[in-house]
């Protein structure tokens, strides 16, 4: 029984030595290992889930380039600052002072002359230099500047104005190829649709990229109250921010397309609050083609009327309910009112299917069109509505 336990206990002490010899063998193999701090396994870690992410990422990075930002990406190597000059006179009067007038009599006030700066957009349009900003921006300069993107200057020189429509062509000297934007002329803006504008608010960032704002075209067709003999008629209305500065700059459709000359806000901040106009790309190519082949709009036209807005009595007595109109007076004889068939008392009150209200609205229809145009009017005589046609005539 006793040499049974001494071999038990044996047994038991080898069992032991052979577990500790094994502990210590995975001990030593382990420290064989390098060794690693919470900052490496933490960088591993980061770079691994880097790895990761990038893998999401290339879709999502895919998505980022949308059709807004292609056209940005074409169109702002086109789109510059214009910096003005203007010469501007002042009368002074140097001697306005009581006591000298009373010993001296009044005196004549001097006329002195001053320049004044300011700064607008404008976009290029060919590529031999061509470039369109707004009549109020640099209508009345006396020296011109152009900033491109790319931070070179150039100076520029007015080849004709537009005060009716608000509207400039400029033109810059260049012996190479000049990046340009083309005019969306197949198709008419769509309401709802993306609206890009691409300026220099402020003149914030002159040559530089532009400044872009994204909106949608609000309406078409809009017409404003004529301001400083301007007549902005069938505007596009778009909510992208226009502001100073913007004057000018192109707003443009997704596919890069230019729709319209940014010109006119409604604000009551003097800042944006997204009710910004602009000029039809359709109108402005006109208006841009003959700046460019006579450096003037042809407006001397003739038609042999004389009229005014209709008085509400005199409504009255027509028994027009409402005195809108414009009330013949006068009619030429062989003149073109006279060829089509207009006589005294008749009151004009649509214009090319547009109605007119006043005579402001009749002289802002008729800055549209050009000698040789025909145009269509009804009119109300007798308390008959007429319709009449008649082809515009020259003074030239």
């Amino acid at each position: 029984m006793k040499n049974e336990n001494n071999q038990y206990g044996e047994r038991t002490l080898m069992r032991v030595r052979l577990m500790t010899l094994f502990a210590a063998g995975l001990l030593f193999m382990g420290c064989d290992q390098p060794v690693k701090s919470q900052d490496q396994r933490s960088t591993s870690s980061f770079r691994s889930e880097s790895d990761a992410l990038r893998s999401f990422e290339d879709p999502i990075g895919q998505g980022r380039t949308t059709a807004i930002t292609r056209a940005v990406e074409r169109a702002s190597p086109a789109v510059v600052s214009v910096s003005v000059t203007q010469t501007q006179q002042v009368a002074v009067n140097l001697y306005n002072d009581p006591f000298y007038q009373f010993y001296y009599g009044r005196q004549r006030a001097r006329v002195l002359e001053r320049k004044v700066q300011s700064m607008g957009s404008g976009f290029v349009i060919s590529s031999d230099g061509y470039i369109v900003t707004n009549d109020h921006v640099a209508g009345n300069a006396s020296q011109i500047t152009i900033a491109f993107p790319d931070g070179t200057t150039r100076p520029a020189r007015l080849i004709g104005t537009d005060t009716g429509t608000d509207l400039a062509l400029l033109k810059v000297d260049t012996d190479s190829f000049l990046p340009h934007l083309e005019f969306e002329l197949n198709s008419d803006p769509i309401v709802g649709e993306w609206s890009i504008a691409l300026g220099n608010p402020f003149g914030l960032f002159e040559a530089t990229d532009p400044t872009v704002t994204v909106g949608v075209v609000s309406a078409t067709g809009r017409d404003l109250q004529p301001q400083n003999d301007r007549f902005y008629l069938d505007m596009i209305q778009t909510d992208a921010a226009i502001n100073k500065g913007n004057s000018g700059g192109p707003l443009l459709n997704a596919l890069g397309r230019v729709i319209g000359v940014n010109t006119a806000i409604f604000t009551e901040t003097g800042g944006s609050v997204g009710i910004g106009f602009a000029v039809p790309a359709k109108k402005a190519v006109r208006i841009l083609e003959e700046l460019r082949d006579k450096g003037y709009v042809d407006r001397a036209y003739y038609t042999g009327l004389q009229g005014r807005t209709l008085p509400e009595r005199w409504a009255q007595n027509l028994g027009i309910a409402q005195a809108k109109g414009i009330i013949v007076q006068i009619v030429d004889p062989e003149s073109p009112a006279d060829d089509a068939g207009f006589q005294p008392y008749d009151v004009i009150q649509t214009f090319a299917g547009n109605d007119v209200d006043t005579l402001e609205d009749f002289a802002a229809r008729l800055y549209e069109y050009r000698p040789g145009d025909v145009v269509e009017m009804e009119v109300i005589r007798e308390g008959r509505r007429i319709s009449l046609s008649m082809e515009l005539g020259s003074l030239r």
